[in-house]
């Protein structure tokens, strides 16, 4: 609650006392966007959200939506578990199946009522006439009565309504910002990766061509195990796509290692491991560098050493993007009897990569793309702070 509208009264109402249900369809054609509920994005263009239109080919019994109305949608989903309600905002009109329910405010600030909806305050009333065993195919059992009997609190002074909805509003706008520079700032990451990579970016003062080598030249097997267990459980890492090499219990919650570690393998600060779990983009395994402390991996892990040729984090760098570690290791896959598509330990160093034969260079590019990195980090971590107090102000003020 605001403090200058302390002592201002806030009241229960149902729903449907303060808005009004929309029903007018598309007779006459008036719009032919047909439009469905996105989480992060609200009421969107179907050709936009899923590149196609799921619509029946037939919209003029459809809803029909101005800028400004509300839509409920009835199916559950992940982080909605009793469905969404969310305002077109993106469109002066669109369509949508009769399976919505339509609202538009009558006696409240529209605002507010975009603020209240973002919460979960209302899932204790539609949980109530909505319970788990109605649930059909993913669509909530509710009646649009039932949907507009809920109660609502709200402040009776429609400033106070304004300030709410505002406050959230300007949260909201913050959220999409640094959302869109993190999404620009690993645009630029990638296009970076390219130019670097490809060699038409150069550092000054280097000039020499990249030869292409076996990336053996680069790094060589290492065995070294646990054998008088210095590391234990607590010290089990794991090799995850997006966070590289981290710590399993830190990453997963648990240690999922066996009885004895004994025969794990040791990974020091710099080295390589490559894992041959197959991902639904890396099929063939992914090769991340340890950045962290040394630590133990199961045998299903082959661990690389650094040659003295190489300042080894330019290696996360050269195989981060998906598809060239992908074109990498498909060449050196290992075709058994039972068609096993993995990649054995040894051969892992048997392709050609093309790197910088000067450490000074690899240093340099490396510096580079880390100050982005850590760039992106913050920035993420500066979303996280924002969402955080959003999720905080919105169970605050609906207590």
């Amino acid at each position: 609650m605001f403090l200058e509208f302390a002592w201002n009264a806030w009241e229960k109402r149902k729903l449907g006392e303060v808005v009004e249900r929309v029903t007018r369809k598309n007779r006459d054609l008036v719009s032919t966007r047909p439009l469905t509920i996105s989480a992060q994005d609200g009421l969107v263009d179907q050709r936009k959200f899923f590149s196609k239109t799921v619509a029946s080919k037939n919209i003029s019994n459809y809803f029909l939506l101005k800028a400004g109305d509300f839509a409920y949608n009835k199916s559950y989903s992940v982080g909605y578990p009793w469905g969404a309600v969310k305002r077109l905002d993106k469109y002066p009109s669109g369509v949508l199946s009769t399976l919505y329910i339509v609202f538009k405010p009558k006696k409240i600030n529209s605002q507010f009522l975009v603020t209240y909806f973002e919460g979960t305050t209302w899932y204790v009333s539609v949980s109530k006439v909505a319970s788990e065993g109605a649930r059909n195919h993913g669509l909530l059992n509710i009646s649009a009565s039932d949907f507009f009997d809920q109660q609502l609190f709200f402040p009776t002074k429609k400033t106070e309504q304004e300030s709410i909805g505002l406050t959230i509003k300007v949260l909201d706008d913050l959220i999409a910002a640094t959302q869109h520079s993190i999404d620009a700032l690993e645009q630029a990451k990638k296009a970076l990766l390219q130019r670097l990579f490809d060699q038409s970016w150069r550092f000054k003062g280097y000039s020499d061509p990249w030869e292409k080598r076996k990336l053996s030249y680069f790094l060589h097997v290492t065995e070294m195990k646990n054998k008088s267990e210095i590391f234990s459980k607590k010290d089990v890492l794991s090799v995850s796509g997006e966070f590289g090499i981290v710590n399993q219990i830190e990453l997963q919650g648990r240690s999922f290692a066996g009885a004895s570690v004994k025969n794990y393998g040791v990974v020091e600060p710099g080295d390589v491991v490559y894992t041959k779990s197959p991902l639904k983009k890396n099929p063939f395994g992914i090769v991340k560098v340890n950045r962290n402390k040394a630590g133990i991996v199961s045998t299903l892990y082959a661990i690389y050493k650094p040659q003295t040729t190489l300042y080894s984090p330019i290696i996360d760098y050269y195989f981060q993007s998906d598809c060239r570690v992908n074109n990498y290791l498909r060449p050196l896959v290992n075709k058994g009897a039972k068609n096993d598509m993995k990649v054995r330990n040894v051969d892992v160093l048997k392709g050609n990569v093309a790197l910088p034969s000067e450490k000074d260079e690899q240093r340099t590019i490396v510096g580079l793309l880390s100050k982005l990195d850590n760039l992106i980090a913050a920035t993420q971590s500066r979303l996280s702070s924002l969402e955080l107090l959003k999720k905080a102000l919105l169970q605050d003020l609906f207590i």
